[in-house]
């Protein structure tokens, strides 16, 4: 019998069993002969197919597929195409191993291999393992050792349930059979302790939120079934190449569960040493203790000790320093031989910030008598003011071909920035006549669920795969082409008081363009977009967009509407007068609304003001009130009304680089508003990353308001140490700029901290950092300013601020009285508090 189309898309939608016995009912000459017929229809899939069906086809095409493909090459094709990936975890196997065996396949472990090669570290899960596996062991072949391999292998142990019956971890990494293969890259590959981080079940205890990764390692190692010398030298390897604190929890409990006998630990003592001095806190600790260890049983070098005894020393975390003090003082009384050698080392604590850790070497200086040449040299007085800012970055050089271009879109799946989505947009439609689709397919081959369109997927790389199809296929389109021609027709409109669905906050104007771009490409395009900008920042020089309207008027073409009002709000809102005398004589609708654009000096600012927002908590954003009514961007971006009640959701804007920035580069005071909720986070809900806001709202221009100060306040309350970097790095930036700020950032830090919304302790920590580069007049004035705010409410971190304040106003030479210090420094008792405001009160009177 003879195989058509319509009867196997039939059966593929949810008859395995009738889909299977065809196939194996009709003979080999046939199957192969339809073979050419499957490729061209499984070409024409979508994207959207297997999200869109109530019975995914695709899997019945993967039983069609290893029933008709003559070769392992040709059967990876297919089922490595971006549609089918998507759905490997749902392959009836039984069926598809049960055709395999009727065709007497050789190359079922070909096959395996060839689409494990094909697995993307991004995109990998455990569904794919599961399917590869089956095909790796029919095959009897190993995987190659990627890192999407063994990201999706370790995913698929730590699924726990099997047939609705819980399995542990060990379990599943005991019966693999490549356990011995992947398991050691888990300890090399950077960022795999993030895929580590699950639970673990035991019947005794049930679901236990720990580690069960480490679990068990450790169990496997007790058993013998792994080796307990390599599995150690793996972790403390681990741990010494780094990686963000959270990944490399899973890899600190596996050391603290193997319990390193003294021999073990003196095998790894310099990589303790080094992790004493450089890792982050909870392993330094780790090291030390390691290393208290050894030295009690003599198994650690003196010289050893002290070397990594002047770097801990000087560390912010006080309890490494006090227990490192503790114990450079018990082993000078133990070696007076070499007592000059240790005290040599107590006195680098001199350097230390903290008033307190000085105060305790000296005292232990003094214990022993120490000479004052054994005293470390006084800190040198940081700059009072940072280096002055580079200007801003020109914008790379256009996109020069379709394979650069393919290049960045690959790179799009991995980080999203502003600027290489600014290129992007622009490639595509001055590439678009030329060849696309022979470089950009088998890049989007490789991120099937990225262009998926279906709930919690990235509407921007959905709407850019509407934009290729636009271009490559232009009869091929999702669903997702409705939602881009709504925006679309919305964007005509410009219609104030109703909302662009696209448009939630300002970096959706990047949502928007991207739709518009998908819409227009084929119906009316443009040889060039006007919204390009020319600097990293988003702005976009006057002078420029001057000469691609010109174009655009001898042309006689039309720019898009999005565009052309994306680029107005890049201009500077300060031209040089001939460029607006000639931006005065264009003629076309777009010259003219450039001219008067420029004529009204641009966007006037709008309002900014403070907001309180409460519930079981308080919260403090801003809103915004607009100058006027403009055009459809305009009217989107200058109101803002938030609610009473606060909405804790971190994903409020994007904190992809540059993408929000880029909208309004000389409005930062519209950037801040928008990103509250979400730099708010990072402070009272902890969550991480979109610090790196800061520093590119301060590379913008314009005013500096309640939203910018509240933004930089809640940076430096964040809970993770990058975002706070990231802030102290945005309050360098602005003391550079000799922007004010500093005295609106300190009352919203005494505000904010009075109750505990944000935490003191951690903006000390930033205020630290920024003036020991520089930033000390502006720390000053936030202290200042923030002290008398604080004092009433003594919230936790007070003396920490008043230490600080303390070093600061020695370095500028502030002489004043704060409101309250005096009362504090008073107080009875010898409260750390009351020594802290004594010591301020020293210094402040001179």
């Amino acid at each position: 019998m003879s195989l058509d189309w319509q009867t196997l898309d039939r059966l593929s939608r949810g008859k395995p069993a009738e889909l299977t016995a065809l196939l194996i009912a009709t003979p080999e000459p046939e199957r192969l002969a339809f073979a050419r017929e499957f490729d061209t229809r499984i070409k024409a899939m979508t994207t959207e197919e297997s999200w869109k069906q109530l019975e995914n086809p695709a899997h019945g095409y993967a039983l069609i597929a290893i029933g008709c493909l003559p070769s392992a090459a040709r059967a990876a094709a297919a089922l490595g195409r971006r549609e089918m990936r998507a759905s490997w975890g749902g392959i009836p196997t039984d069926r598809f191993l049960e055709i395999a065996e009727a065709r007497q396949l050789p190359w079922l472990g070909d096959l395996g291999v060839r689409l494990a090669e094909r697995m993307s570290p991004g995109s990998s899960w455990s569904g794919e393992w599961a399917f590869l596996e089956v095909l790796l062991q029919a095959g009897r072949a190993a995987p190659p050792v990627t890192e999407g391999v063994v990201r999706a292998w370790i995913s698929d142990t730590q699924f726990f349930r099997r047939n609705s019956k819980p399995i542990r971890i060990a379990d599943r990494l005991r019966d693999s059979r490549y356990l011995d293969l992947l398991l050691p890259s888990v300890f090399t590959i950077d960022g795999m302790g993030r895929d580590l981080n699950y639970g673990h079940h035991t019947p005794e205890a049930g679901w236990q939120n720990t580690s069960g990764f480490s679990v068990a390692v450790a169990q496997l190692v007790a058993e013998g079934r792994l080796d307990r010398r390599q599995l150690i030298g793996a972790t403390v390897e681990r741990l010494v190449r780094g990686d963000r604190p959270a990944w490399l929890r899973p890899f600190t409990l596996l050391h603290e569960l193997l319990a390193p006998t003294t021999d073990e630990l003196a095998a790894h003592t310099h990589d303790y040493a080094r992790l004493l001095a450089d890792a982050p806190s909870p392993i330094a600790a780790l090291a030390q203790r390691a290393l208290r260890s050894l030295d009690d049983e003599g198994r650690i070098e003196l010289e050893t000790l002290l070397e990594a005894s002047h770097q801990v020393l000087v560390r912010k975390e006080k309890s490494l320093v006090k227990a490192q003090l503790a114990w450079l003082e018990q082993i000078a009384r133990r070696e007076p031989s070499r007592i000059t050698e240790v005290l040599e080392t107590i006195a680098t604590a001199l350097e230390h910030p903290a008033l307190d850790l000085q105060e305790r070497a000296q005292t232990l200086l003094a214990r022993h008598d120490a000479k004052p040449d054994l005293t470390a040299p006084a800190r040198p007085s940081a700059t009072l003011a940072p280096p002055p800012l580079p200007p801003p970055a020109a914008m790379p050089p256009p996109i020069a071909d379709a394979v650069e271009l393919a290049e960045e879109v690959a790179a799009l799946f991995h980080e999203q920035t502003g600027v290489r989505w600014e290129r992007i947009l622009a490639g595509l439609v001055t590439l678009r006549g030329t060849s696309l689709a022979e470089v950009l397919d088998p890049v989007l081959d490789r991120h099937p669920h990225a262009l998926a369109d279906h709930v919690g997927s990235d509407v921007r790389l959905v709407l850019l795969g509407e934009a290729l199809n636009s271009i490559m296929r232009p009869h091929r389109h999702g669903n997702a082409w409705h939602r881009l021609l709504a925006a679309v027709r919305a964007a005509r409109e410009q219609t104030p008081a109703t909302r662009n669905p696209l448009i939630a906050s300002p970096d959706g104007v990047l949502t928007l363009r991207i739709a518009e771009l998908a819409v227009e490409v084929t119906r009316t395009p443009v040889p060039e977009l006007l919204a390009t900008p020319t600097t990293t920042t988003g702005s976009l020089d006057a002078e420029v967009l001057l000469s691609r309207l010109r174009r655009a008027e001898s042309a006689g073409w039309q720019p898009w509407p999005a565009d052309l009002e994306q680029a107005l709000l890049r201009v500077p809102r300060q031209v040089d007068a001939t460029v607006l005398a000639e931006a005065g004589k264009l003629t076309t609708t777009a010259g003219k609304r450039f001219a008067a654009w420029l004529a009204d000096g641009g966007l006037p600012d709008p309002t900014s003001t403070r907001v309180e927002q409460r519930s079981a908590a308080r919260r403090v954003l801003a809103n915004l009130h607009p100058a006027r009514t403009g055009g459809l961007l305009e009217n989107h971006l200058t109101k803002l009304e938030r609610q009473p009640t606060p909405h804790y959701n971190p994903d409020d804007v994007t904190t992809s680089s540059g993408v929000l920035t880029m909208v309004v580069p000389h409005h930062r005071e519209v950037s801040a508003a928008w990103s509250l909720p979400t730099l708010a986070a990072l402070a009272d809900q902890d969550y991480r990353g979109s610090g790196a806001l800061l520093p590119e709202l301060t590379e913008c221009t314009g005013p500096i308001g309640p939203a910018m100060t509240l933004a930089l306040t809640y940076g430096c309350g964040a809970r993770h140490e990058t975002d706070r970097v990231a802030a102290v790095d945005a309050i360098l930036a602005l003391a550079a700029a000799k922007t004010p700020f500093a005295s609106a950032m300190g009352a919203d830090v005494g505000d904010l901290c009075a109750d505990g919304m944000v935490k003191l302790t951690r903006v000390v920590n930033a205020l630290t950092d920024a003036h020991r580069a520089g930033a000390s007049t502006a720390v000053w004035e936030v202290a200042a300013t923030a002290i008398p705010l604080l004092l009433p409410h003594r919230p936790r971190g007070l003396p920490d601020l008043l230490e600080l304040a303390t070093q600061v106003a020695a370095e500028v030479g502030a002489r004043t009285t704060i409101e309250g210090l005096a009362e504090a420094a008073t107080t009875p008792g010898s409260t750390r508090l009351a020594r802290e405001a004594r010591r301020l009160t020293t210094v402040l009177t001179g």
